[in-house]
């Protein structure tokens, strides 16, 4: 029995200890196997020549291929015309021949001196199995925009979320940055094709659609993830698939006729990607000379110090003693509210099986502590999926998992951490924290953070299915999936110091449940040159959510917290629910003849109960051909193995939520019966229904091409995209004279197109050395085309609704803003309503007066022009080396994110503290680029500036142990791995991050750099 279990941070120094020694050891032994290698073949009695040429299937000769002789180091490369020379131990010696994107061969000697060896193409990678929705195809017969996603050069790195191995991997798929503890990143597909609608990307989980976060999933546990991005691929899931869908597969038993057990461990530090703290005392008093520096200094340049000045005079009392002095404290408030975090993960699975059964058990443990206090975040995770096999044409098994989340804990306030003057404590004499340091309404940042907080989510997912395969006619099978995903949310908190600090406390309980039941029939057959895979499914969802929360305040005393809310002098309860069913419909056909010609058309129907009396279904219709070049008499050409051109035009929808579409109603205040009498409370309509709101609608056309050239030394994909949405959900306004002030409707027209390359390149394939890259670059453009059709003006254009940052011709990015051309210095003319340190705004219709309709502009837009990844994977003998830069680019005017610190002389400026390195503007720093000024401007504008970035977001090195050390400790693998993530950043942005948007704010958080170092073994 093996047991191996580390989760303790004093086991750190152990594991470290542990893993060195092996490390050595290993090291050891391959040095004193590779001299008894030497050793060998120096006593080799070498004396047989073999001569040799080795070719592809088409009698082109490869070069390089790789000749070694089998159980020895003796080995050569084929030369340019693919001629090979060789001396080997014996005439009954066997060569192993070797080259990317052929087959391996071993060729029995039997005395021959001359060999003539003939590779064929290796067709995995054209032959491997792809999900592609209610069902699986060959990657030869795709006519869709398929990508699978690259997860095996990231299993090492420190994600505790699987959607962070996603990120700059598939060419249109965009993942954000998380800075939050095992938080799931945003994530998008080509870019935006809603204004208001839903835009989450569907998520589908072994088949079954599912609503939980990512966070409950064990990433260890995913074997594929393949992401559904054109219309003619989503179309089977019809009005939920409008933002690309996303397929996840988790791991299976094997028919291994036995069981391997697989365990990893590992350890990752963290710390913020930039050391962005408040300033100390010394820059904290200098930076209130530059507030007052019209007292602080003497005119006119306020450059020289007023010997007369007493910052004492203009401090805020909280920060002197009793004498009247500056305190002396220097109190890092940040130091007291962050620590360097922490990612500890435990994994181990169970798996195996035979002909009728295979099973995977699994278990994981994962435990974060993040750079903020209390930002923590554990998950317990069990797995069991299991498959038997009844009958020859009978299975049945169950996909489960259940998920066990704890976020305990209150985060101290990053803003207020920033703020708190270094000159003030927390804590007073006694020990008892201050509420209110600088005596106003500011509070103390631990006040949220000194409190009884629980937070739990429990996940728990299990797919039911059987599958028959019909003995009375080959190729027609029947599935039928019961998907059952269920979720506990509870929150509960005590705080002595909330409501007024009388005291606090509440319970929340959330639970959901969710049930699937797809019923899918698929026929596949071959015939001739024909071959044919249609599927027809029948499918209904139902979701259910109850909510039930109670809350008391004015408490005299909390010791017993949340669990006894009764003590409250002030008592509340509050509940709600809702629930929400969906039915559908959908037929594929998939149509091949002579492995040349493919047709694939989908045709689904979708009923929501959301939607609108009038409008309750949809119909979503696709269609898509690929012509293989590669397969035509005319294109047989020894560089091009695989070509094949595909064109895919489709619809699909998207949906309103559940009560969009109905009135609603509101209660409130409605009567007093007599003077002093009671309030009666009524109800009213609050909003407008409209029986006539329908889905949103996107047609797309994808035009793709894969290639594979030079013996699939290059292969990868092109794709081009673009989509239109018509019938937006948007609410209108509308006249007030009705009582309303808007509708949800169905207006107007966006286009989004793009642009995608995947290119992957075996760049040297030699014997103990190899090199391979993959390139993913994207770009993605949205443009509004129609809005409200509305013209007030007459002058046959269409007004853009301004008011919500749309504009016909524009994205919806759009920044309309106005322009600024630096900060008014001391001796400029100054325009009235503006003043020193203020920014300088652009006339740009040059009449002398800044006025919002004549002079905003659009600056630009906050959508990046393009996104590219690139890995490079070298392997040398048993060593590994992954490296992965990811990297966002604005071009001209775009991937724009708001980037300025102004700072306006009142009395909270006086007290508050601010990063440190912002630089402001003053009298002794005329080129500080963020104003600073005595009083407010008439306008002030905002500052956008350039968030473009190159990141090196993954660096992973691993080393194999030798075969001998394996052995000796009853393994199969031994692997030592050390990791880094988000290691450096190449940027002009100022701030926490250019990608997560946050500049140099008091209220921002910062993107985690993780070194990690663990061990993986299997037996």
């Amino acid at each position: 029995m093996f047991k191996y279990q580390i989760n303790c941070l004093t086991c750190v120094p152990l594991r470290l200890a542990v893993l060195t020694l092996l490390w050595f050891y290993s090291v050891g032994s391959s040095f004193a196997a590779h001299s008894t290698a030497i050793e060998r073949s120096v006593d080799l009695n070498q004396d047989f020549e073999i001569t040799g040429t080795i070719l592809d299937n088409n009698g082109v000769p490869l070069p390089g291929a790789t000749v070694l002789e089998k159980g020895t180091n003796n080995g050569v490369q084929s030369d340019f015309d693919g001629n090979f020379t060789l001396e080997v131990s014996s005439e009954d010696a066997v060569l192993v021949i070797s080259f990317v994107g052929f087959d391996t061969q071993e060729i029995a000697l039997n005395g021959q001196s001359t060999i003539e060896v003939t590779l064929e193409e290796n067709a995995a990678a054209l032959d491997e199995v792809v999900v592609v929705g209610y069902g699986t195809q060959e990657r030869s017969d795709l006519t869709g925009a398929v990508e699978t996603a690259d997860l095996e050069t990231f299993r090492k790195s420190p994600n505790t979320n699987i959607a962070q191995s996603l990120q700059g991997t598939v060419p249109g798929l965009s993942v954000g940055q998380v800075t939050s503890s095992g938080s799931t990143p945003s994530l998008n597909i080509r870019g935006s094709s809603t204004i208001s609608g839903n835009s989450n990307v569907l998520i589908v989980l072994d088949g079954i659609q599912y609503n939980g976060s990512l966070e409950s999933i064990n990433p260890n546990d995913i074997e594929s993830i393949n992401v559904l991005k054109d219309v003619s691929s989503t179309a089977v899931y019809g009005a939920q698939a409008a933002n690309g869908v996303i397929l996840i597969t988790t791991k299976s038993g094997g028919y291994t006729r036995g069981t391997r057990v697989s365990a990893s461990s590992s350890y990752a530090i963290q710390e913020p990607t930039e050391d962005i703290r408040p300033m100390r005392r010394e820059e904290y008093l200098n930076h209130m000379y530059d507030l007052l520096y019209e007292e602080a200094y003497l005119a006119p340049d306020y450059t020289q110090p007023n010997p007369n000045f007493n910052l004492e005079d203009y401090i805020d009392p909280s920060m002197l003693t009793e004498d009247g002095e500056i305190a002396p404290f220097d109190y890092d408030w940040f130091d007291e509210g962050t620590h360097k975090g922490y990612i500890n993960e435990n994994k181990v699975s169970v798996s195996g099986g035979s002909e009728a059964v295979r099973y995977l058990f699994s278990l994981g443990l994962t435990d974060q502590e993040n750079f903020i206090r209390n930002d923590n975040f554990q998950r317990k995770s069990i797995r069991l999926n299991l498959e038997t096999k009844a009958r020859d044409w009978w299975k049945i098994g169950i996909q489960s998992f259940g998920s066990f989340v704890n976020k305990d804990g209150a985060e101290p306030s990053m803003d207020r951490l920033l703020r708190q003057s270094p000159l003030i404590q927390p804590y007073d004499e006694n020990g008892n924290l201050v509420p209110f340091p600088f005596n106003t309404n500011t509070e103390n940042p631990f006040v949220t953070y000194d409190v009884n907080d629980y937070e739990r989510h429990d996940y728990f997912f299990a797919n039911l299915y059987t599958e028959i395969d019909f003995p009375f006619l080959t190729g027609l099978s029947y599935r039928l999936n019961f998907g059952n995903n269920y979720r506990i949310n509870k929150y509960y908190r005590a705080s002595e110091y909330a409501a007024g600090f009388t005291g606090e406390a509440f319970k929340n309980h959330n639970n959901y449940y969710d049930w699937n039941l797809d019923n899918i029939l698929t026929y596949k057959d071959k015939f001739g040159k024909h071959a044919i895979n249609a599927t027809l499914l029948y499918g209904a969802i139902k979701r259910q959510n109850e909510y039930t929360g109670s809350t008391a305040n004015g408490f005299t005393r909390l010791s017993l917290g949340y669990n006894s809310l009764e003590q409250g002098t002030n008592q509340f309860a509050y509940s709600d629910a809702w629930q929400e069913t969906l039915n559908y419909q959908m037929a594929r056909v998939n149509y091949k003849f002579d492995d040349k010609y493919i047709f694939t058309g989908t045709i689904r129907r979708d009923g929501f109960s959301g939607f609108a009396q009038n409008n309750k279904y949809g119909y979503f219709p696709s269609a898509a051909l690929a012509w293989v070049l590669s397969n035509e008499s005319f294109l047989q050409n020894e560089k091009i193995n695989n070509l094949k051109l595909r064109v895919g035009y489709g619809l699909s929808g998207n949906q309103t939520s559940r009560y969009n579409s109905i009135a609603s109603l509101i209660t409130r205040p409605a009567y007093i019966y007599g003077d002093g009498g009671s309030t009666a409370f009524g109800q009213e309509q609050n909003t407008l229904g409209n029986a006539d709101l329908r889905w949103e609608k996107t047609t797309g056309l994808n035009l793709g091409v894969d290639f594979s050239l030079f013996s699939s030394r290059i292969s990868g994909n092109v794709e081009y995209y673009i989509n239109r949405t018509n019938d937006l959900l948007f609410q209108v306004a509308i006249p007030h004279v009705t009582g309303f002030n808007d509708i949800n409707t169905n207006i107007g027209k966006l286009e989004n197109k793009g642009f995608e390359l995947g290119l992957n390149t075996h760049n040297i394939e030699a014997e103990d050395f190899s090199w391979t890259s993959t390139i993913n670059f994207s770009t993605n453009k949205n443009k509004i085309l129609e809005l409200t059709g509305r013209d007030s003006d007459g002058d046959g254009v269409e007004d853009d609704l301004i008011s919500s940052n749309l504009f016909i011709g524009e994205s919806l990015g759009t920044i309309y803003a106005y322009q600024t051309k630096g900060i008014y210095q001391l001796n400029d003319e100054i325009p009235e309503g503006y003043f020193p340190g203020t920014l300088r705004v652009v006339d740009q219709n040059g009449d002398g007066n800044i006025t919002p309709a004549d002079d905003r502009v659009i600056l630009g837009r906050s959508e990046p022009a393009y996104r590219i990844g690139f890995i490079n994977n070298l392997s040398y003998k048993n060593w590994n080396l992954n490296v992965f830069i990811n990297s966002i680019q604005g071009g001209k005017d775009g991937y724009l994110g708001y980037n300025l610190n102004r700072l306006v002389l009142d009395d909270n400026a006086l007290r508050d503290n601010y990063p440190s390195g912002v630089n402001f503007w003053s009298p002794n720093n005329p080129a500080g680029d963020q104003p600073l000024s005595r009083n407010n401007a008439t306008i002030e504008p905002g500052v956008w500036k350039d968030r473009s970035f190159i990141r090196l977001q993954d660096v992973n090195l691993s080393y194999s142990f030798e075969p001998n050390l394996i052995e000796k400790l009853s393994l199969s693998d031994l692997t030592l791995f050390i990791s880094g993530k988000n290691i450096a950043t190449w940027t002009d942005w100022k701030g926490w991050d250019p990608e997560t948007n946050q500049e140099l704010t008091r209220n921002g958080r910062p993107v985690m750099k993780s070194y990690s170092l663990g061990l993986n073994l299997t037996f």
